[in-house]
């Protein structure tokens, strides 16, 4: 016999032996009852249903009948009662006293798994803080449980008809992330990372000054080094840069629109259950198409039960409902409207003037002040939906869908004339998101996508009868592929693939003098993903990084980008952070100011082409971190420089506003904070400094201060939580905008379309401080179940007047010299109420 029919004879041999080690493979426990009962001449009384959910392995046929009935009793939660000679009753031990119980447990540290939640057919419950739960008699079906922050579990409920508890283990989800340094930085609900990324959830938010609900955008600006140079949320600078060089993803869609109110609120409901990821630095490398920050917004976080939550202010109300569908399905459907149009509140009203009214034109020549008066028909609202398919424990597919818009309608009127206007903004949005874990150390996650951006303006002229309509779509639809696996806890490795279409179109008109524009262009990207992430043995070390290949086919260029963090803790509580990351962004926005809208801004997207280079970034930092007793301090040095910038995308208003043209700019700066919680009540302050810098090789001078440069900004806040109550007050400080200043005149009464400012050097004086002191309350109470939360805030409490822009013009009609003031929001209350159950 050969040695291949030897090993085969062997192999047969195996199988047979264990075969024969038991009667048979697991079979269904009535089976094998009957089986007995044949065999030992006995008789069985039961219910189906209570043994119907069994399988068992047969035991071997020499046991004793005993001997049998002790296996079963052993392996089950059924008791055999010998009612006569040869009859047996059998029934489950299930009762109020003794019911199907587990303990949940992580599968790394042994601890139990608080506030998951468990669903065995149609009932949920919780588990405690030691892990456990027990559910109410159950058939045969699956038992599902979710915990936050563990891969879902998916198991036959039978498991739990044993003598005693079940044991269930259960793995962390994959994540990528550092460690927390603060789980409470500036508020409760905001986290900072040891290699500085901040994550925001909303759901666990306590307060700010100012703000009655957890607004992304708001909040994002109390950061050290963000800033909004006009007060608005649609007009972030991150480190020096403008709003449109940042990426804003709402589960992994990109969105275009980020604000409601013309940038006064974010456009993203603040009572989803999300968590927020914000990047000012050294953002990983499976994010593009930016060349500032990066925050992502996930609502795949998983929730226990199902909530239902309803808010209103002075401004809109709004709505959320987290809800399981079933074991495998839950569903998230959130709504805002606002109630401008059928109720004007003093909130909006206040609101109204920032942006519609609360721009003085003064006449220079006369010391004189020329009113515009106006009425506004204005409203938004957004929608959106998240919906979780769990196939099983190692498959789930998420479907979202976004809606966001604004409308505005205007009429604006002086002495002399009347004109109107409209603008409205529309943002949609959908994903399909496969995410899977293979097992322990393989992760994957696919996703489609497609965003819609519209943009469609009208203006009549005040001072003349020029008509001008505007519009500008984008249409981005893509693929992302990434896989991550884990080689050992110490090493990470990922890798993925990203295929991004843009397409662009603006269409412009002007009936005097006549001229039309209908431009185009489709851009496709791919991008090839590599991440590394190290830790070292004692944990004190970790190294991510990462690189992102970029081709883009339209420009036929290759741009790689690294990125880099490295974190180190120095001693318990004092951690080190090194980051660094190129990055690139084809996509850009042009601003267009006319200046009867008021200093209304319309931006609109365009696409990079040969006047319009492609963006490209280079960032460094190096921060530390020191937390003790209470005291939270960290301190940042960076260095940013972005070439490929348009002075279209700049929003020069001096002499250079007519002067197209191609430059970059340059940010040294650094960042200070200090926090310290005193039992209930607790502060911070930050402190930021930026020298900001442009530089465009055809301007005189090529070089001068950045429009958005804000040397000095101070914010600070006391915070006291108590008992449901919570108090804020806060201070914000920073030195003016840069602003450029007329030297001299030029008047032509004859032809005024030749009269012309001269100005002096371009942003060479600055505009006055601006100071804002807010504070806000908020009462919380639970009501049988139900928890109801009154709140309130004032915006600019002292009522300041703080001029956040000026420039100049000529009024070609008079002839004359204006100022154009734009001024921050003056004293503005607002009132909320939030129930939840």
């Amino acid at each position: 016999m050969t040695a291949k029919n030897n090993f085969i004879t062997f192999i047969f041999l195996v199988i047979s032996l264990c075969c024969a080690s038991q009667t048979g493979s697991t079979g269904s426990l009535r089976a094998l009852l009957d089986k007995i009962s044949k065999d030992h001449n006995v008789k069985f009384s039961m219910i189906d249903e209570e043994v119907a959910m069994y399988s068992v392995y047969l035991p071997q046929n020499q046991l004793t009948l005993q001997q049998k009935i002790g296996y079963i009793e052993a392996h089950t939660r059924l008791k055999f009662e010998s009612t006569e000679p040869r009859r047996y009753t059998v029934y489950n031990d299930i009762s109020a006293q003794n019911p199907l119980c587990g303990y949940l447990i992580d599968k790394k540290t042994g601890k139990g798994i608080a506030d998951a939640l468990i669903t065995v057919g149609k009932s949920r419950v919780t588990s405690d803080a030691n892990g456990y739960f027990s559910i109410p008699k159950a058939e045969s079906c699956k038992l599902v449980i979710l915990a936050a922050g563990y891969l879902a579990l998916t198991t036959d409920a039978v498991r739990l008809y044993i003598p005693g508890c079940l044991d269930i283990f259960m793995h962390d989800q994959v994540t990528l992330l550092d460690e927390v340094i603060a789980e409470r930085y500036l508020a409760t609900g905001i986290s900072r990372k040891d290699n500085g990324t901040l994550i925001i959830r909303p759901q666990r938010f306590g307060i700010l000054p100012g703000l009655t609900e957890p607004d992304v955008l708001q909040t994002m600006q109390q950061l050290p080094g963000v800033i909004s140079i006009d007060e608005t949320v649609s007009n972030i600078n991150v480190r020096g840069g403008t709003h449109d060089q940042n990426l804003f993803l709402w589960n992994g869609i990109r969105m275009f629109q980020t604000s409601h109110f013309f940038g006064l609120l974010s456009a993203f409901n603040p009572l989803q259950a999300s968590e927020i990821s914000i990047f000012k630095n050294g953002s990983p490398a499976s994010f593009g198409e930016s060349v500032s920050s990066a925050v992502s917004i996930t609502t795949h976080t998983p929730f226990t039960e199902n909530r239902y939550t309803f808010a209103a202010d002075l401004l809109n109300a709004s709505f959320h409902a987290a809800v399981n569908l079933s074991a495998n399905d839950a569903l998230q459907v959130s709504g805002r409207r606002s109630y401008s149009d059928v109720w004007g509140t003093p909130t909006f009203r206040a609101y109204e003037r920032r942006i519609f009214q609360n721009t003085t034109i003064t006449d220079v020549a006369e010391n004189e002040e020329t009113p515009v008066h106006g009425s506004e028909d204005f409203y938004f609202y957004d929608m959106s939906l998240s919906y979780r398919h769990a196939f099983n424990e190692k498959h789930v597919l998420y479907t979202d869908a976004i809606a966001i818009k604004n409308s505005l309608d205007i009429f604006q009127q002086t002495e002399t004339s009347g004109r109107s206007g409209s603008l409205a903004q529309d943002n949609f949005g959908g994903s399909l998101i496969w995410d899977s874990q293979w097992n322990e150390n393989h992760y994957s996650d696919v996703q489609v996508y497609y965003s819609y951006h519209s943009l469609e303006g009208r203006n009549e002229a005040l001072d003349s009868d020029q008509v001008t309509q505007q519009n500008n779509t984008i249409k981005n639809k893509g693929l992302r592929l990434n896989y991550d696996f884990i080689l050992t806890p110490r090493f990470i490795f990922g890798a993925g693939y990203h295929l991004d279409e843009m397409s662009v179109r603006n269409f412009d008109e002007v009936n005097l003098p006549e001229f039309s524009k209908n431009d185009k262009a489709v851009s496709l990207t791919h991008a090839a993903i590599g991440a590394f992430n190290y830790t070292s043995d004692n944990e004190r070390t970790k190294i991510n990084v990462g690189i992102r290949g970029n081709y883009f086919a339209k420009y036929k260029t290759f741009l790689a980008e690294p990125r880099l963090t490295v974190t180190h803790s120095l001693q318990k509580g004092l951690t080190l952070t090194l980051a660094a990351e190129q990055k690139s962004q084809t996509l850009s926005q042009v601003i267009d100011r006319q200046q009867d809208f008021l200093g209304i801004e319309k931006r609109r997207w365009v696409l990079a082409e040969d006047n319009i280079p492609i963006q490209k970034s280079t960032q460094a930092s190096a921060g530390i971190s020191y937390t003790k007793n209470g005291w939270l301090a960290t301190a940042e040095g960076f260095y940013k420089r972005v070439k490929g910038i348009t002075s279209d995308s700049q929003g020069f208003q001096n002499q250079f506003e007519f002067e197209g043209s191609t430059g970059e700019y340059k940010v040294l700066g650094y960042e200070l904070l200090v926090q310290k919680k005193f039992n209930h009540l607790y502060g911070w302050a930050s402190y930021s400094y930026n020298d900001n810098d442009y530089h465009f090789d055809s301007y005189l001078p090529p070089g001068f201060r950045n429009n958005f440069a804000v040397s000095h900004s101070v914010t600070s806040a006391a915070i006291y939580e108590h008992d449901g109550l919570r108090l804020a007050l806060g201070t914000k400080w920073r030195t003016g905008s840069p602003q450029t200043e007329p030297q001299s005149f030029s008047i032509d009464p004859d032809n005024p379309a030749n009269s012309q400012i001269i100005y002096k050097s371009p942003n060479s004086s600055r505009l006055g401080d601006n100071v804002q002191v807010n504070f806000s309350a908020s009462k919380a109470w639970d009501v049988r179940g139900i928890k109801l939360t009154a709140s309130c805030s004032v915006l600019n409490i002292f009522d300041r007047e703080n001029v956040i822009s000026r420039y100049y013009r000529v009024n070609k009609a008079g002839n004359t010299v204006e100022s154009v003031n734009t001024y921050g929001l003056g004293i503005t209350p607002n009132v909320g109420v939030k129930v939840v159950f």
